[in-house]
C-alpha cells in the first residue's frame, strides 16, 4: 500500500522513545494490521517524510531547555498534524513556546498505553470515542465505583456509571445495554454478592454476547465465580485499600498506586478487545458471504472488499467493521478512505456494525442516514438478507 501512516519522534533522543515505539509495533499486532502500512520516522530518516501522508508526531521535550528540531516541528504542525508534546516534569520549561499551544501528556510508565493509543487513534486505527462501562453492586462497592469513575474521566474516558450516565426519563435498562454495547471495556467491580443480583448477572451475560472485555476486580477474601469470554482477573488484596478498608460500600477507597494501575491496565486491554471484537464481526461477514458464493478479500488494513461489475469495468466495495454503536463521523472518515485507496476503483462503502442490544431509536437514525450519505451501514443482523439481494 503506497499510502502510508507516519509515526514521527522528534525534540530530545532519549530511551523512552524506543519503548513507545516498541509497544506502538506491539499494538499494530494485536490489531491485526500490517506493520509494513506504518513508517517511523526521527532524526536519521526524517528526509522520507511526506507532507501528503497522514503523521502523528510525538515531540520529547528537554528540561535545560535545549530545544531541537523546532523548525520541523512548526511546519508539521502548519501542514496540519497532531503533536503530543511529551515531557518529564514541568511543561512551561520542557516544551519550547511554538509547542505551548499543543496538549502535552506528563511521561511516566503508567502512560505508556495511552501515549501510544492516541497515535493510533488519530491514524484511526482505534475510534477516538474511549468508552468504559462500570459494572458492580450498589449495596457492595458504591464508593470504588465512584472512584474509578472519575479515575477514568479524569484520563479522558467516557465513563458509563448507572447513577451518573442515564437522564431522568430514559428508559432505564434499553439504555444501560445500549451503553454496555457501544463501550470498549467493562470494569467490573466483583464483591462477594455481585452474582446474587439479577442485572449483575445479566451484565455479565450480555459482556459475553458482546464479547466485551472485562477487567474483572476480585475483592478480598472473594474467589471468581464467574466469568465472561474475556477476562482480565485482578486479584485485590486488603492493602491495595486505604487503611486496608473494603468492607465498606459507602466509605472504601482504593490505594491511588491501584486505581493507576487499573487505568492502565484498561488502556492496554482496550486495543485488545477492540481487535477481538472486529476479527468476530469479519468472520460472521465472510462466513455469511461465503454462503451465498461471494467472495470476501481482508486487506491488511483491515478493511474487506468484494469486487463486482465487469472484468472491464471491475470495482469494488468496501466493507469497514465498525465497533460499537457507528455514527455520521464514521460515515465521514470511511468515505474519506477513498483517497487512501485510489488503486482501488471503489463502488460502494458500507459500515458493518452488530447490532446486538442497540436501541430501536438509534437503529433507526442510522437507517435515515442511509437514505443520504454516500457510505451505508449493515447491521449484523441483515447480513442473510443483504446477501441475497446483492
Amino acid at each position: 500500500m503506497k499510502y502510508k501512516y507516519q509515526l514521527v519522534v522528534l525534540g530530545t533522543e532519549c530511551h523512552s522513545s524506543n519503548i513507545l515505539i516498541d509497544l506502538f509495533y506491539k499494538k499494530v499486532e494485536e490489531l491485526h494490521l500490517n506493520k509494513d502500512v506504518f513508517e517511523i520516522i526521527g532524526k536519521n530518516n526524517l528526509h522520507i517524510y511526506s507532507g501528503k501522508k497522514p503523521a502523528f508526531v510525538f515531540y520529547f521535550g528537554n528540561a535545560k531547555g535545549h530545544f531541537e528540531d523546532v523548525e520541523t516541528a512548526k511546519k508539521m504542525l502548519q501542514e496540519g498534524n497532531m503533536i503530543l508534546p511529551i515531557y518529564f516534569d514541568n511543561f512551561s520549561a520542557e516544551i519550547p513556546e511554538e509547542l505551548s499551544n499543543q496538549n502535552g501528556i506528563k511521561y511516566s510508565s503508567t502512560m505508556h498505553d495511552k501515549i501510544v493509543d492516541l497515535a493510533l487513534e488519530a491514524f484511526g486505527k482505534l475510534r477516538e470515542s474511549r468508552r468504559v462501562f462500570i459494572s458492580y453492586k450498589r449495596d457492595e462497592s458504591s464508593s470504588v465505583a465512584i472512584q474509578l469513575y472519575e479515575a477514568l474521566e479524569k484520563n479522558n474516558f467516557d465513563v458509563f456509571l448507572d447513577t451518573h450516565s442515564i437522564k431522568q426519563g430514559e428508559p432505564f435498562q434499553d439504555e444501560l445495554w445500549h451503553r454496555m454495547s457501544d463501550s470498549d471495556v467493562i470494569v467490573l467491580l466483583d464483591t462477594p454478592g455481585f452474582l446474587t443480583s439479577r442485572w449483575c448477572k445479566e451484565e455479565l451475560a450480555e459482556a459475553s454476547a458482546n464479547q466485551i472485555g472485562i477487567v474483572n476486580l476480585i475483592w478480598p477474601k472473594h474467589s471468581l465465580e464467574g466469568t465472561a469470554e474475556i477476562s482480565y482477573p485482578v486479584n485485590l488484596f486488603e492493602q491495595d485499600f486505604v487503611d486496608s478498608k473494603f468492607e465498606s460500600k459507602d466509605s472504601a477507597k482504593l490505594t491511588e498506586e491501584k486505581v493507576n494501575s487499573i487505568v492502565s491496565l484498561v488502556e492496554s486491554v482496550r486495543a485488545r478487545n477492540l481487535a477481538a471484537r472486529q476479527d468476530n464481526l469479519i468472520t460472521e461477514f465472510i462466513k455469511v458471504g461465503s454462503k451465498y458464493g461471494k467472495e470476501i478479500s481482508v486487506q491488511p488494513e483491515r478493511f474487506l472488499t468484494e469486487e463486482v461489475g465487469s472484468i472491464a469495468d471491475k470495482k469494488r466495495r468496501i466493507f469497514i467493521p465498525t465497533i460499537g454503536v457507528p455514527t455520521s463521523i464514521n460515515c465521514n472518515q470511511s468515505d474519506e478512505l477513498r483517497e487512501e485507496i485510489k488503486e482501488f476503483n471503489v463502488d460502494e462503502i458500507f459500515l458493518i456494525y452488530d447490532d446486538i442490544r442497540i436501541r430501536k431509536k438509534w437503529i433507526k437514525h442510522l437507517d435515515w442516514l442511509n437514505r443520504f450519505l454516500k457510505v451505508k451501514t449493515l447491521k449484523k443482523q441483515d447480513f442473510e438478507e443483504w446477501f441475497q439481494m446483492n
